[in-house]
């Protein structure tokens, strides 16, 4: 992870900036068909006020329209890859060819313990007695440390995707995390997404022809039947439905 090389603005200095982007990208909206800006009207709005050492984007590598799109506003901006341990090894080549094809840097961000080291202190299979501290500990705390050092992350999150991500707005402050979030492809459906990646031959996920429209970890992901609830196949059964990292 790099560290911005100017000094990292003060949360009341990046709110500030936030409500001005409110702003800004709501009187771009006005004039667009959506009422909502664009995509690339985003991007661009963190391009003029970011560095590209201050921002990074968070990408679990089902696909990469995100890393796509930004990088065509802040190229060589920084992908961050949460690398759980428990990826499908389709996750892993799409990473790879991410890496490759795109004007990215993506960096692995791991948990402080191995599978093994973790399998040693909580037992074997932890995601199926205790799914949330499983996601706890390889996802959420390794993301909040790696975000220390930016001024914003970017994250693919879709109003579409579950009820839990309908009012996802295109930027706010996350409070938690203590910096900027924005969400460029919140009012996007799965099909545009689908669209994009197909005009611009972005690096995508097969497992996405293969029913796995959401796809996390391979123990805690399962196949979903057409029609049904795009993210139903996460934690299936458990009454889990986020791993933490937008809530």
């Amino acid at each position: 992870m790099s560290v911005s090389t100017t000094t990292r603005r003060t949360n009341d200095e990046l709110q500030a900036i936030v409500e001005a982007g409110l702003s800004e990208l709501n009187d771009l909206g006005a004039a667009n068909q959506s009422g909502e800006a664009t995509a690339a009207q985003v991007v661009d709005w963190v391009a003029r006020n970011f560095s590209v050492d201050a921002v990074a984007v968070a990408c679990s590598m089902a696909d990469s329209v995100l890393p796509h799109i930004v990088s065509q506003s802040i190229p060589d901006v920084e992908v961050l890859f949460l690398e759980t341990g428990y990826h499908f090894i389709e996750t892993k080549v799409t990473r790879d060819e991410v890496q490759r094809q795109l004007p990215v840097r993506v960096i692995d961000v791991k948990a402080k313990q191995s599978v093994a080291e973790q399998d040693a202190q909580y037992g074997e299979k932890l995601y199926e007695r205790d799914p949330a501290l499983c996601c706890q500990l390889r996802k959420v705390d390794p993301l909040s440390e790696s975000l220390k050092g930016y001024e914003l992350w970017f994250t693919g999150v879709r109003r579409d995707e579950a009820p839990t991500r309908a009012n996802t707005p295109l930027i706010t402050w996350d409070e938690k995390n203590g910096l900027v979030k924005v969400n460029p492809v919140a009012a996007w459906t799965f099909d545009e997404l689908n669209a994009y990646a197909v005009e611009h031959k972005v690096p995508m996920n097969l497992l996405l022809d293969h029913g796995y429209p959401s796809i996390g970890c391979a123990p805690c992901t399962k196949q979903v039947a057409p029609g049904e609830d795009p993210r139903s196949g996460r934690w299936a059964g458990t009454g889990k439905v986020e791993c933490g990292l937008h809530v």
